[in-house]
This record gives C-alpha cells, sequence and structure tokens, in this order.
C-alpha cells in the first residue's frame, strides 16, 4: 500500500473557513463515502436520503411557483423533474439542485401574461439556446462580475412582487398584473376577505415557520421533516377533515398538457424577454453554484470528492434543461438555493442526490395526482409569499449599508417593481457604474505644516481627473523644503505619476527633498538616486497592463479574500531602516485592514478562540499559513518550530512547549484535525544532512536531534521511501522533508491525548507538503492500516472562483 499526496485546493473568500481533505488515517477512510463497486446500484446512502429531502422540498414549491406565474400546474412538476434529470446529469455544480425558481415567477408571469404559456414556453427554449452560447463562449465568470448590490436588488425586487401578488390569493381573491395594481386593490380584497382561505394561509404559515422550532426530544424526528411540506400537508389535512370550500389544485390529465409553441409578436419584445429571462437564469444559477461550492466547504463530516464548479459547464447544463423543460411545457429552469442547501446539508456526495430528486418528481407526477389535487390553493400561495418575504434579506441590506451601494440596491429593487426585472437590473447597473466612477474620480488633497515639514495627503485614487488640484497643492510646498507626500490610495494612473515625478525632479532640483509613503505602485529607484538595497518593484505600474513582479509572495488582506496585494509601499528618496518599515506595515494595517477585521476580531474576542485545526508547521518565514489554507482569524491553531518537528513524550531533549500546545489544542481547544506541514528548502533538514547527529551540543543542535528518526527512516533500505509522482525528488533533502513529515506523523500518535482522540473518532490527522518555489501544496493520504510512506501524487490545482458577495 502507499501514500498520496494530492494538491490542496481553498476557497479564497475572505476570511471563510480553511477546510481541509479527509485524509490520512484509518478513522478516515471509515468516514469516507465508499465508492460503490461497479456492477451493483451507484447510489450512496447519503445521496438517496438527500434526494428525498430534496424531493420533499421541491415537490409543493414547484406546484406553489407555477401557481404564482399563473401557468399550468404540471409546468412546475416538469421543470423541477428536468432541471433535476438534465441539469443535475449535465451540469457543473453537480450538487446544486435545478428547478423552477422564485426569482423567475415575475419574468414569467409578465410573459404568460403578454404571449401566453405556449409562446412562453418557446422564449423558454429560445433562453436555454442562449445559455448554451454563453456556455461555448466561457463567459459565466464574467457574469459574477456583476455588483452583487444589483444581484440583491433584483431578488428583493422580486420577492416584493411575488408576496403583493400572492397575497391576494391568500386573502381569497385574484393578483392583478402589476405590484401597482396590486396595491391599489389590496383594500377592496381586505373589505372582501374569504375565511377558509385566510385559515389555510394562517394555518400553512404558523407550520412553516414553527415546525422547525419544535421543542423537546419529541420534536426532533419530526424537525426531519421539511417545513415546507408538513405546512402544506397540514393545511391539506385540515382543509380536507373540515370540509372547508376551498379553491384546490386540479392537475389536468397529462394526455392534455401543452406543450411548446412558436412565440409571436414584436421582435424587440420578444428579444428583450428571451435576453430577461436568460439572464435571470444564468445569473442565479452561477451565484448559486458558487454559495454551494462555499456549502460543500464549510461542511463537517465526510466530505464528496468532487471539485469546485466548472461555471461554464454549470451554463450549458441550465441551458439544455431550459430547452428540455420549454420544449416539454415546463416552467424556466435555475438552481434553486433552498433545495441547492437542503442537498448539501443532507450529505449529498455526488450528482446522484439531484437525479433521484427529478425521479422521484417524476413518479409523484404520474402516481400522485388524486393525492395533489387535495392542496388548497391558498395554501400554496402562502408558502410561496413567505419565500418572497424571504428574498428581500436583511442580512443583504446589511451588507450594502456596509460598502456604502444602498443607492445602487434601492435603485434596482424599486426599478425591478416598478418597471421590470430586465428594465430595473439595467438601470441598478448604470448606478452602480456612476458610483465607482463617482468614487474613482473623487480624490482628498491636502496640505498642512507640521514642524517646518510640509505634509501633502491624498486620499482616494490618483487619476488624470485629480492632477490639476494635484499640481496646485503641490506648488504651495516652498523651494527648498521637506515635503512628505502620503498616498493613501490603491491606484495611481501615468498621468499622476508622470505629474509627481515631474514635481519632485524640479523641487530637489531647487535644494529641496521629497518623500513619497504609502504609494501602492513602484517606481524606478534608481531614478532618485537613492536606490534601496532590495527594490520591490522595477517598472512603475501606471494602470496600463498588468503589474510588475515582486520579490516577495503576496499575502493575504483580510475582507479582500487571500488574493496577491495591489502592491507594495515604497518610500522615495532615503531607504527607510526595519524598523521604519515595520512601522509603516503597522500604519497600513491600522488604515486599511483594521477596519475590515474589526467587526471580526470582537466577535472573536467575545467569543474565545474556536480553532478546528491544529496546524503544525516550520518557523520558515516563507511559510504563510493564512495563505496556503486560505485561512482567517480564529481559523487555525498554528504551532512553528524549526523543521516542523514533533518530540516524542519523556525524550530526553525533549520540549514540552510543543507537547503542551498538543494537549491544549486537543483537550481544551477541541481541535477536529492535525495537520503536519513540511517544505521545499527547509534548512533544518539540510542542516540535519550536514550534520548527520542532530549537530553540537548547542539549543539548535539538541532541537534537531528529534529529527534523527526522520534522518534513519530515510536511511533504511527495506522502507521504499517517499516521494513525488510525475518526477524523482529533486535532492535527499526534499526527500528528507518528504519522510520527515510521515515520521512526525508517527509522533504525534505517541501522545496520550491524540491517540486518545483518534481511538474515540474525534481526530484526523494529516500530512501537508508545500512546494515554495512552486507555489503548489500536497496533502498525504494513506492507503491502508500498513502503508508506508509512497508516492506523493500531485494533481493540478484550480482557480479561484469569485465571491458572489
Amino acid at each position: 500500500m502507499s501514500s498520496a499526496c494530492v494538491p490542496t485546493h481553498q476557497e479564497s473568500l475572505g476570511l471563510a473557513r480553511a477546510t481541509t481533505a479527509k485524509a490520512g488515517t484509518g478513522a478516515d477512510r471509515a468516514q469516507r463515502p465508499a465508492t460503490p463497486p461497479r456492477g451493483r446500484f451507484p447510489v450512496a446512502g447519503a445521496d438517496l436520503s438527500a434526494s428525498v429531502a430534496v424531493f420533499l422540498i421541491a415537490l409543493p414549491l414547484s406546484l406553489g411557483i407555477a401557481l404564482a406565474t399563473g401557468a399550468p400546474l404540471q409546468a412546475g412538476l416538469v421543470a423541477a423533474a428536468v432541471g433535476g434529470l438534465v441539469a443535475g446529469r449535465l451540469g457543473g455544480c453537480p450538487l446544486q439542485v435545478s428547478g423552477p425558481a422564485a426569482g423567475l415567477t415575475v419574468v414569467t408571469a409578465d410573459l404568460i401574461h403578454r404571449y401566453g404559456w405556449r409562446a412562453t414556453c418557446g422564449i423558454t427554449v429560445l433562453a436555454g439556446l442562449a445559455q448554451l452560447g454563453l456556455g461555448c463562449l466561457r463567459v459565466a465568470r464574467t457574469a459574477l462580475a456583476v455588483s452583487p448590490a444589483v444581484v440583491h436588488g433584483m431578488l428583493a425586487g422580486i420577492g416584493v412582487t411575488i408576496a403583493v401578488a400572492q397575497l391576494h390569493i391568500v386573502l381569497g381573491g385574484t393578483p392583478q398584473s402589476s405590484v401597482l395594481a396590486n396595491v391599489r386593490a389590496l383594500p377592496a380584497q381586505l373589505a372582501n376577505l374569504h375565511p377558509a382561505s385566510v385559515a389555510m394561509s394562517a394555518l400553512t404559515l404558523a407550520l412553516l415557520f414553527g415546525w422547525p422550532r419544535i421543542p423537546g426530544r419529541a420534536g426532533r424526528p419530526l424537525r426531519t421533516v421539511p417545513a415546507a411540506l408538513a405546512a402544506v400537508a397540514g393545511a391539506t389535512a385540515t382543509a380536507s377533515l373540515t370540509g372547508l370550500a376551498l379553491p384546490l389544485v386540479d392537475l389536468p390529465s397529462w394526455s392534455s398538457h401543452a406543450l411548446a409553441g412558436l412565440p409571436e409578436g414584436p421582435a424587440l419584445g420578444l428579444v428583450a424577454a428571451v435576453l430577461t429571462t436568460t439572464l435571470v437564469c444564468s445569473v442565479q444559477s452561477l451565484l448559486g453554484a458558487v454559495a454551494v461550492d462555499k456549502l460543500v466547504a464549510g461542511r463537517t463530516g465526510p466530505q464528496s470528492r468532487l471539485g469546485r464548479s466548472d461555471l461554464d459547464r454549470e451554463l450549458l447544463g441550465q441551458g439544455a434543461a431550459n430547452i428540455v423543460s420549454g420544449a416539454l411545457g415546463g416552467l424556466p429552469v435555475a438552481g434553486v438555493a433552498v433545495r441547492s442547501s437542503a442537498n448539501v446539508r443532507s450529505g449529498a456526495v455526488s450528482r446522484n442526490s439531484t437525479m433521484l430528486h427529478g425521479v422521484l418528481v417524476v413518479a409523484a407526477a404520474l402516481l400522485m395526482v388524486p393525492v395533489l389535487d387535495l392542496i388548497p390553493l391558498a395554501s400554496l400561495a402562502a408558502l410561496v409569499m413567505a419565500v418572497g418575504i424571504q428574498m428581500v434579506s436583511l442580512h443583504h441590506i446589511r451588507t450594502v449599508t456596509r460598502h456604502r451601494e444602498v443607492l445602487v440596491y434601492a435603485v434596482t429593487t424599486l426599478g425591478v417593481v416598478l418597471i421590470g426585472v430586465l428594465e430595473g437590473v439595467l438601470l441598478g447597473v448604470a448606478v452602480a457604474v456612476a458610483v465607482a466612477l463617482r468614487r474613482l474620480a473623487r480624490t482628498r488633497i491636502t496640505h498642512e505644516e507640521k514642524g517646518g515639514v510640509h505634509h501633502v495627503h491624498v486620499g482616494g485614487q490618483l487619476t488624470f481627473l485629480a492632477v490639476p488640484r494635484l499640481s496646485r497643492v503641490l506648488h504651495l510646498v516652498p523651494q527648498g523644503a521637506h515635503a512628505v507626500v502620503e498616498l493613501e490610495g490603491s491606484f495611481m494612473d501615468h498621468a499622476a505619476y508622470e505629474s509627481l515625478r515631474d514635481w519632485r525632479r524640479a523641487h530637489t532640483a531647487r535644494g529641496g527633498s521629497a518623500e513619497l509613503t504609502g504609494c501602492r505602485v513602484g517606481v524606478r529607484a534608481p531614478e532618485y538616486g537613492h536606490a534601496p538595497q532590495h527594490r520591490h518593484r522595477t517598472e512603475p505600474h501606471t494602470g496600463h497592463g498588468p503589474e510588475p513582479h515582486t520579490d516577495h509572495g503576496p499575502g493575504p488582506r483580510a475582507g479582500h479574500g487571500h488574493e496577491p496585494r495591489a502592491g507594495l509601499a515604497l518610500r522615495l528618496g532615503k531607504p527607510a531602516g526595519a524598523g521604519h518599515e515595520l512601522a509603516r506595515g503597522i500604519s497600513e494595517f491600522q488604515r486599511d485592514t483594521a477596519p475590515l477585521v474589526r467587526a471580526e476580531l470582537a466577535r472573536l474576542a467575545r467569543e474565545g478562540q474556536r480553532p478546528s485545526q491544529l496546524f503544525l508547521t516550520c518557523a520558515d518565514s516563507r511559510l504563510v499559513t493564512s495563505m496556503i489554507t486560505s485561512s482567517g482569524p480564529g481559523d487555525l491553531f498554528v504551532v512553528r518550530n524549526v523543521g516542523n518537528l514533533v518530540p516524542l513524550p519523556g525524550d530526553e531533549n525533549g520540549d514540552d512547549s510543543v507537547a503542551a500546545a498538543i494537549e491544549y489544542a486537543v483537550d481544551v481547544l477541541r481541535v477536529r484535525s492535525i495537520t503536519v506541514c513540511g517544505h521545499s528548502g527547509c534548512g533544518a533538514m539540510q542542516a540535519l544532512l550536514g550534520s548527520g547527529s542532530g549537530g553540537a551540543a548547542t539549543p539548535l543542535g539538541r532541537w534537531l536531534r528529534h529529527g534523527l528518526p526522520s534522518l534513519a527512516r530515510l536511511a533504511d533500505e527495506g522502507r521504499p521511501g517517499a516521494r513525488l509522482a510525475g518526477r524523482a525528488p529533486a535532492d535527499t533533502a526534499e526527500r528528507l522533508c518528504l519522510t520527515n513529515v510521515v515520521q512526525q506523523l508517527e509522533h504525534l500518535r505517541a501522545h496520550d491525548s491524540v491517540a486518545r482522540a483518534l481511538a474515540a473518532g474525534e481526530l484526523e490527522l494529516h500530512g501537508m507538503y508545500f512546494h515554495v518555489g512552486e507555489a503548489q501544496a500536497y496533502l498525504l493520504s494513506r492507503g491502508g492500516a500498513d502503508a508506508e510512506e509512497g508516492v506523493f501524487q500531485g494533481v493540478p490545482g484550480t482557480e479561484e472562483l469569485p465571491s458572489p458577495a
């Protein structure tokens, strides 16, 4: 048997929780979903149970959404079945569940009102073809560039429209064709209530919101039933037993089911209809796929072996589903957040769960018609109205408020409500662009004198629009004076760069001196006469093309995901010392990063640290643990030492600090995993190879003796030795680095706290190797209980996905 080391790929999303792949121990292997043997029913038990849970949610919601759009009720079942079978099989996000979505309700209702049902089906087919074209053009990631405020505003506007329309059915009436008409008709509707409809709607809402909160031990098994199913079933049973006179679901015979027809009408209107349907379906599905990736990465327990979603393939799968659904007389199809989250939380591990849910919908549509015909329409309307209300998310409102995008959100919401979905989205995009341009053009430039030093402070982005004001302020600095120009923004275009350079040349030529601080762009250091010993950049980044290479690896920036910094701060003139650099770095943190992480750190200060992982790695300065694990404050309990060594308990040269950290992490913090991470070019391993015996009787030499078992393991000719797949280790030092990871994992198992947690199945051990020069991480996995070190297999990493919010 052999060990395997596979590269990790984590989603960078700000302060996202880092997740480590399940690999490394026998306890691990017991938790992994078993690969189904060939020739047998290829569906894992987790997929089967998840498909049932999703089906129970999808059935009432599909009928309710069909009711809300004014389409035949069977169209909702067709779309749910096609979404599960076609999008589930062909899509690029295996765990996303597609079907009729609340976000499409307003669009579809408007199309039915304008063109009729069969023409709407034809428009759905055309929208599917458009999605196929977009998928072939590989523009899926471009769709994610839409401002989150626009997306949230679109969903909120759709939610308001749905809620107002369904309120009329809840009260026993009929909705009007627009939001304003529904609002104007509401007083008359309230004066003519239908008591039975109101009672069934109230019962449905009470069960919907109260079911997940049933207390006590008896409520635990009841809470496993989806609230939507419990609400509709409860209202249906009550209506049947009491004999109330209510409008009920009426599913006609499938033989009379209407299929798609050719849409007729003005060409411009039809093009707008297709574009609107394509836009809403695509954006909702793509954002849903990214959200599903986050859910999969964040869940505990058995993990699926699925990689991150292929967004272009997801767009192709959604397009194929819309073509089939429209052709068969179904509603438009998109990824549905409620069903997808239920699928992930139910433990689904493959696309089989999504497809099985589609099979169950088909079975229900064919075999359960008599039961479905007993459902009161008021109950479905109440269910959809609750979904519409929940689409106006307070969390989204707080988010856009924090990012000063309330105007974009409000304009988009009102535009969708008052004008239409496509018009509202276009209006929101226009406002978002205007806000971005205003922020780009808004630059604050001030001048003050302190102790004979003239300080020019520039806040905001420094573009050509601000050059006239910058020149006026710079010329307020007297000849021969010392000036400090503080740049607070993260971008400087070429015009501003030239203006600063020319002013400094002229100022220094007249006997003055100038210092530029806080700038996130590079300059030619030799051009100013005082070149620092280590230039971070050799060319200026002036907004024309990509940024130049930096000598130092990028570090994480909290609040913006773990992405490379836009540039390094630079000081022109006399280079600053190390202490000055430290103060500058702290100043940058206080100015740029602290406001973004203050709320999160305040929460951690209140709640205390609750990391899920102990990460034991080398003290090498090139290993930035937060960067290579995409982790944030509170995620990892990190222990660093020279050589990532774990002394054996009771060793004469033992170091209780490492043992104490392990005991504290396992017994007090209750971490669920421990990772030992080695790296290429490790100085400790090179020193160990050079000394051969752990070195002299110095503190470093005594410490390196804990690596002697790794050296002995490497020299043992009876062992196959650790190596990387695809190539031999670069040298003996790299072989030792790989072997050392395996050896230190054995040392970990010798610690009492680790052994107890492993025996109880409460802890996992992971090995990791990071190649610094290639920026490539590998995870160690075991092939069997008696596996020795073997092949460290590597697979290509994946590109990071943008966050939808």
